[in-house]
């Protein structure tokens, strides 16, 4: 693993709340929390932790999309399942 996402695991671990999507708040927040050797580091960390988030939110909107279409499929059959047993 390499040092931007080795410090980005790590902060990300023990910091959970104080970032988001934001990187200028990212930023200001590992200012806060973390002495990093240069603002080179410090900026690539937290792109990695705001595209990281970024990420995880998608996955968690498509994850939540396929759960919807999950319940509807399943509604649909069983729609379907009482409808078939009604005509005979």
């Amino acid at each position: 693993m390499d040092r931007v996402k080795r410090i980005s695991t790590i902060v990300l671990e023990r910091y959970p709340d104080r970032f988001g999507s934001d990187f200028e708040k990212n930023k200001k927040a590992l200012q806060e929390i973390a002495i990093t050797k240069s603002k080179v580091l410090r900026n690539r960390v937290a792109g990695y932790i705001t595209s990281y988030l970024r990420k995880q939110k998608v996955q968690e909107k498509i994850l939540e999309s396929d759960m919807d279409s999950d319940i509807e499929t399943e509604e649909q059959v069983s729609e379907e399942k009482e409808t078939n047993t009604g005509e005979h």
